[in-house]
């Protein structure tokens, strides 16, 4: 095979096309031998996957964690073989095997790519949409952490200059997630963004006619992207210098983000099965595969068969990118010696420590005051800015209510933006009113590495983000979410505002900590908890914030373990054991101070974080919930789901079994019930249960 450029502008080689009909081969092979996955698009976009591993991402195989890296993302992650195949050519690690045990339990190419499982995978994808809006999320990391560490450099200049790349398909523009972020980032001007639209027009259910027929560069430019379209080869291939060119255009462009459309026919060259949806999600057979090897040139009977030359000439990247990275590395000695202060920080934020001393920042709260855990998170944030630079957040047009405001004084919007607090480095992130983007470009930050994201919203519109939040726990991905409105206790807005099923909902998703501290310590404790766990236990945490006022008592450094001793019993052993969360943490305490006027001893435990608690040793739960004790009392504003397994069959729970009204929270928690003199019938009730 000829190693000479069949073009003038892209070396574009025999062997190089080779490669690319071999990722074709490998995608039906490794399909077809497990017997259910996505042949179609693994081989229609094996030119462009190819193109971009091979000729013009920044990327060093053998170095995958290279902070320097381009990041791809393949959004249309049921294509899972387009990424594997590339990673198995360019040498991260993937080999045939890995192919051939395709979809397989243990293996290390599942149906859908996922982030820590297989190297060379920058973020878990499937859900489509997710990945354009983690891509958005890593664009906005990328001149945030620029502006950490080398601000004043020319554009691409900087060692942390560096591009995100996107392969999205129709299925992706069609979901809302994608449509909000694609918003963001016009909005944002990112230009380190290019996202190519396989516009195969092919879904599961036919020829995407059926539902999607909107002019799509169109839309992108209203949103303020650069939009190009690649014609394909008279073939119906794609057509890789083409393609090559509008990638350069797009990379160059550096004022926006970039939208290239390249209309593919799904499964070519397959004879009889491009351009169908059955290639779209199913193994093509064994005659259709046979046949499409002879178009190609290959073997019909051989399967998996990888040339020597095609091997050696993907593998070529990690050369490639050993030489790359140790140019960069040289680049970077001089930035340090430059900057020495930037690259301490950089060091350190690199490393996920946390600076020497930052707890001193954090507030403290008297005993006896009356304030929202949200205003307390509020302040929390404010101090923690000064000290925590790669600290930074914002909220879904919430702020002011969120209290999510790090710094007033500078906004992370690009240059242009008419505000007089516009700087593209700036700290507070406005998301717009965008609640499914925001999480899932929370997770793309998050991702990207080397700063610290969180984003708030009332805890009712969590709704509105779950898969994003269900992403961030599949990932352990350390982001924090402050919700807050946490229950009926917002009060007027009525039902349609208060969550009432929202905190069970949300403990029912493996890997997330739901975190309802009852006062403003607990807040602040908690915060803390949040940012040591950041390096030494990485998963998604969510705040839930009151609007109303609650009462403070004295911090307690055991709120950081879960669940602790509150109050304990006054005159003899607990007989009972009230467990409260959040606001309802004082109604315990004023139930405790009835019964033990009547002579029961009882112990207040504070929950803000069961699964901090479950954390803990069999010891210390049983500490904290004497497993002698049987009469037990949950309260909580909102459904009880949480609660049973901590009460046990003789106690009881009080909780909101039904949506709320609109009315004062005073009269809302009246009307409903959850009071002390509730808690305290309930725990009488379970002394009684607990003594048959």
């Amino acid at each position: 095979m000829s190693e000479k450029p069949t073009t003038s502008d892209l070396e574009w080689t025999e062997l190089d096309q080779r490669a690319v009909d071999t990722a074709r081969v490998l995608a039906m092979d490794s399909v077809q031998k497990v017997g259910n996955g996505h042949p179609g698009t693994a081989m229609s976009l094996a030119p462009a996957a190819y193109l971009l591993f091979q000729k013009l991402m920044r990327h060093d195989p053998s170095a995958p964690d290279w902070a320097a890296r381009d990041r791809f993302v393949l959004s249309v992650g049921h294509s899972s073989l387009t990424l594997y195949i590339q990673l198995y050519l360019a040498g991260y690690g993937l080999e045939l095997d890995d192919l051939k045990s395709f979809r397989t339990w243990g293996s290390r190419t599942p149906g859908h790519p996922e982030q820590g499982h297989t190297v060379g995978v920058e973020t878990t994808t499937g859900p489509l949409g997710q990945g354009v809006a983690n891509a958005v999320g890593m664009a906005m990391a990328a001149r945030y952490e620029r502006g950490l560490f080398d601000p004043e450099a020319a554009p691409g200049a900087s060692p942390f200059d560096h591009t995100i790349w996107v392969i999205a398909g129709d299925g992706c523009l069609q979901e809302g997630v994608a449509a909000e972020a694609s918003s963001l980032a016009g909005h944002q001007k990112l230009g380190n963004l290019v996202l190519l639209y396989d516009d195969n027009h092919i879904s599961i259910e036919g020829d995407t006619e059926t539902a999607f027929s909107e002019d799509v560069l169109a839309r992108y430019a209203s949103y303020g992207w650069h939009v190009q379209r690649v014609a394909p080869r008279e073939n119906g291939d794609l057509d890789p210098q083409a393609l090559h060119e509008a990638f350069l255009a797009a990379r160059a462009e550096t004022g926006r983000p970039s939208i290239i459309a390249a209309r593919s026919i799904i499964a070519w060259p397959a004879p009889n099965a491009q351009n169908t949806e059955a290639a779209h999600g199913s193994a093509l057979g064994a005659d259709e595969v046979a046949a499409t090897k002879t178009v190609l040139g290959f073997d019909p009977e051989a399967h998996f068969a990888v040339a020597p030359e095609v091997l050696r000439h993907g593998r070529g990247a990690v050369e490639r990118g050993q030489t790359a990275r140790a140019d960069w590395e040289k680049e970077l000695v001089g930035w340090r010696e430059a900057n020495p202060e930037r690259a301490a920080l950089f060091d350190r934020v690199r490393a996920g420590e946390l600076p020497e001393g930052w707890e001193s920042a954090l507030p403290s709260f008297d005993a006896g005051t009356d304030v929202a855990t949200r205003k307390a998170s509020g302040q929390v944030l404010k101090r923690l800015g000064g000290v925590l630079p790669e600290l930074w957040g914002g909220s879904a047009d919430l702020a002011g209510s969120n209290n999510t405001t790090i710094d007033a004084t500078s906004s992370f919007l690009p240059e242009g933006n008419p505000l007089s607090v516009a700087d593209p480095y700036g700290r507070t992130v406005h998301f717009g009113i965008r609640e499914h983007a925001m999480g899932s470009a929370m997770n793309g930050v998050a991702l990207h590495g080397n700063t610290r994201i969180y984003g708030g919203t009332f805890l009712v519109f969590s709704d509105y983000m779950r898969p994003a939040v269900r992403l961030a726990a599949l990932m352990g991905l350390p982001v924090t979410y402050v919700w807050t409105h946490d229950s009926i206790g917002l009060g007027e807005d009525g039902p349609t505002h208060q969550p009432v099923e929202h905190l069970a909902s949300l403990r029912a998703i493996p890997g997330l900590n739901v975190v309802r501290p009852a006062d403003a310590n607990e807040t602040v404790i908690a915060w803390r908890e949040i940012l040591r766990r950041h390096r030494t236990a990485p998963a998604p945490h969510g705040l839930a914030l009151t609007r109303q006022n609650v009462p403070t008592y004295a911090a307690d450094e055991n709120t950081a373990r879960g669940g602790y001793v509150h109050t304990e019993a006054e005159g003899g052993p607990a007989r009972v054991i009230l467990i409260g969360t959040g606001s309802e943490v004082h109604l315990a305490v004023a139930a405790r101070e009835a019964l033990q006027a009547e002579g029961v001893p009882t112990r207040v435990v504070s929950m803000p974080c069961a699964e901090w608690f479950e954390e803990q040793d069999q010891a210390y739960r049983d500490h904290v919930l004497l497993p002698e004790v049987r009469a037990r009392v949950a309260v909580e504003a909102g459904i009880g789901l949480t609660w049973h397994r901590y009460v046990g069959q003789a106690g009881r729970v009080v909780s909101l079994e039904h949506f709320g009204a609109s009315a004062d929270y005073q009269t809302l928690y009246r009307e409903f019930g959850i009071t002390p003199e509730a808690v305290a019938q309930a725990a009488r009730e379970s002394l009684t249960a607990a003594e048959r």
